[in-house]
């Protein structure tokens, strides 16, 4: 089997020999192999050869990400790689790359979660890890991925495109750039957005993801405090149950349907308190508790319903739900009275920051 380890040590410098393009891909590697993501990966892998392989499956698993964080859009990208074997080491062709992939069915996709989740703890130990004193927020939201031609499971799309429908799960840190992926199921084109049994299996894979000490634990006082944070795709009465069984909060959008329509109008006015936007206030912008208004006896006791109202900007064209000329959104949580800072307007700034996955999910689609 191949060595994984690099040619030889990379030195910085603005001048001399053996200067390659987008050397900097290469410390992507050596975190992969400092958090002994390559070597699990390899080890829990070799079972499905019957000798030894010339290329370690770790390592061709860790070019092809390198190849991704370069760049490359298609499997053949890990070919961009071959041409700085002095800074890389042996790196596998296109074809060994699509063995390797060929070889993991459902118990080695097991072991790859594995590995991941094992070399993220290895890395929050080092230093890279949230402040779990802090709330986690783990946010869910699903995507469309165009496929430009026939693909196994591609089909037409709710946008009337022809792709797939991935359901992902983002660790949400604003610190760092681009939060952490934990979870990710890849789903027919035509899968539903709002398909409880989906949400469930990426929440039971993104705990799976976390290290144990970061999960939830039901009953335990001093547990890690973990949200599971979705757009209205999310509010369904089993992902909420579930949600609760594991121990955690969450925050759901909640469709504006004829019942939110006809409440708006009767809050008092001195209901309404302004909604944040960051540490000020946000302008035209107001907030309302409505937990009372709505029967919510079908969601996990300790529900509650939370309204905002805003004037749209200049231009934007109303929309049937709107109300006297102001966007009505809600969404429900059960996080409990005191815990987030200002009230229903310090839920409503924490429900409205999953709009942050969105940005994560058009990096990572880049």
């Amino acid at each position: 089997m191949k060595s994984s380890k690099p040619g030889r040590r990379v030195k910085v410098s603005a001048d001399g020999t053996g200067v390659v393009s987008h050397a900097g891909v290469g410390m992507l590697r050596d975190l992969a192999d400092d958090t002994g993501l390559t070597d699990r990966l390899t080890r829990g892998l070799l079972d499905t050869y019957r000798g030894v392989p010339v290329h370690a499956p770790g390592r061709v698993f860790t070019d092809l990400a390198v190849a991704v964080a370069d760049g490359a859009d298609a499997i053949s990208g890990i070919e961009v790689l071959t041409d700085r074997q002095e800074l890389f080491g042996p790196v596998a062709s296109m074809p060994t790359a699509w063995r390797v992939l060929d070889r993991i069915d459902e118990e080695h996709l097991d072991v790859v979660r594995a590995a991941r989740a094992a070399a993220r703890e290895r890395a929050w130990g080092a230093g890279a890890a949230p402040d779990i004193s802090q709330e986690l927020r783990l946010d869910f939201d699903a995507t469309v991925t165009i496929a430009h031609s026939e693909k196994q499971n591609a089909a037409a799309t709710w946008k009337r495109t022809f792709g797939f429908h991935p359901l992902l799960c983002f660790l949400d840190r604003p610190e760092i750039a681009s939060g952490e992926a934990l979870a990710g199921l890849l789903r027919r084109g035509n899968a539903g957005s709002n398909t409880a049994a989906d949400h469930i299996e990426v929440l039971h894979m993104a705990l799976a993801g976390l290290p144990e000490y970061a999960r939830p634990r039901p009953g335990d006082p001093n547990s890690p405090r973990v949200l599971a944070r979705s757009d209205s795709a999310g509010a369904t009465h089993d992902f909420a149950a579930e949600c609760v069984r594991q121990g955690l909060e969450f925050s759901f959008g909640f469709p504006v349907d004829a019942r939110v329509q006809n409440i708006v109008d009767v809050i008092p006015e001195e209901c309404w308190h302004p909604a944040w936007d960051g540490d000020d206030l946000r302008e035209g912008a107001w907030v309302a508790e409505a937990t009372g208004t709505i029967d919510l006896g079908s969601w996990p006791p300790g529900s509650r319903l939370i309204l905002r109202k805003e004037r749209p900007h200049p231009g934007a064209q109303l929309r049937f739900t709107d109300v006297d000329g102001h966007r009505i959104t809600a969404f429900l949580t059960n996080t409990p009275l005191g815990v987030v800072p200002g009230q229903a307007a310090g839920l409503e700034l924490r429900h409205r920051q999953h709009a942050r996955v969105e940005d994560r999910i058009r990096q990572a689609k880049a």
